[in-house]
């Protein structure tokens, strides 16, 4: 059974599901906001600004900070981006 961590305050999730490992968290979040309507000030991010939440460690994995090229283990993995609600 997997553990689902607690979503700090003022953050908005992501469910990432993959069916293998894979190499970089980065592309495969990105393309989940972008099919997301719940904030969508999330969904028409630049990628400029996508870099930057990752370089002031907005972007959380199991409450630690993420970096562009984390692998994702295959299953559930919870993304947790600071600053950033449910619309």
């Amino acid at each position: 059974m997997t553990m689902i961590p607690t979503k700090p305050e003022n953050s908005f999730r992501v469910t990432l599901t993959v069916n293998a490992s894979t190499p970089r968290l980065d592309a495969l979040l990105m393309e989940a906001l972008r099919g997301q309507n719940k904030n969508l000030l999330l969904k028409g991010l630049s990628r400029t600004a996508f870099k930057e939440l990752f370089n002031k460690k907005q972007i959380l994995i199991k409450g630690q900070p993420a970096k562009p090229s984390s692998t994702l283990a295959q299953g559930i993995t919870y993304v947790d981006i600071l600053g950033y609600e449910d619309a």
